[in-house]
């Protein structure tokens, strides 16, 4: 059986680790360099790397401030923001990153998908989903959350997976930084509907919520951020905590 993999998020705002509540009141947390290297050396499985203002701002994603994170350490590296053509993906794969992840650039150019596959290889295709509950449905947001779009999530990571996506990482926009725990349902629905691995993001508050994410939420991988950022929750616990609930990981 497969391992199930926990993922230490930094969100980076000028050059520095943010973290914010339903995408909003974002606040500063510390030295991504020093973070990345402090989650290699505690164990984390992963790191993802998302300059969260990149689109909005219309610029490209830091790669010298990438390339600062990969210099430092010895696990697998996603990096997103702000991403929109094969040259972009070229600059940050030459930083250091082993993986990179699109979000609003993917929906308004679905072929992208497939021309970062056919040139890259899907493993390291990471489609971003950044979703939200919107009267009983779960539809897709764009532009660091803050552009609505009428694409229902579970059809939009389907399409994406079909173009070339090897792994989808899904933010539930209600349940971010709440620490009320993952959102259960629309990640068992795409972890169902496709075929590539998914990645539960948002909401993660207690060790019990990552539990919840790999049984009823079937992920193949847990992302958090403020718990790690502040020390509620250190990965090496986590780990013991999830072997001891029968649950497969790297310790």
């Amino acid at each position: 059986m497969l391992t199930k993999r926990i993922i230490p998020c930094l969100d980076v705002k000028d050059g520095k680790t943010v973290k914010g509540i339903n995408f909003e009141n974002i606040k500063g947390v510390g030295d991504p360099v020093e973070l990345g290297k402090h989650y290699a050396e505690m164990g984390a499985d992963e790191l993802v790397f998302l300059d969260i203002t990149a689109t909005n701002e219309k610029r490209k994603t830091l790669s010298e401030l990438v390339a600062k994170i990969a210099a430092e350490i010895n696990i697998p590296f996603t990096v997103g923001g702000g991403i929109s053509s094969v040259e972009d993906v070229k600059i940050l794969l030459e930083s250091g990153a082993d993986k990179i992840s699109v979000n609003t650039a993917a929906v308004r150019n679905p072929q992208l998908i497939k021309e970062l596959a056919e040139t890259y290889g899907s493993q390291c295709v990471v489609i971003a989903i950044d979703t939200n509950l919107v009267d009983g449905k779960w539809y897709v947001f764009l532009n660091g959350g803050r552009v609505a779009t009428d694409i229902k999530a579970v059809d939009w990571a389907k399409k994406a997976v079909e173009l070339g996506a090897g792994e989808i990482l899904l933010t539930s926009m209600n349940h971010d930084g709440t620490k009320d725990g993952f959102a259960l349902d629309i990640t068992a629905a795409i972890s169902e509907a496709v075929n590539v691995p998914v990645i539960a993001s948002g909401g993660a508050g207690t060790m019990e919520h990552f539990v919840d994410a790999f049984t009823k939420g079937k992920a193949d991988a847990a992302l958090a951020a403020s718990i790690f950022h502040y020390g509620e929750v250190k990965i090496p616990e986590l780990k013991k905590f999830l072997a001891k609930q029968g649950i497969p990981v790297r310790i």
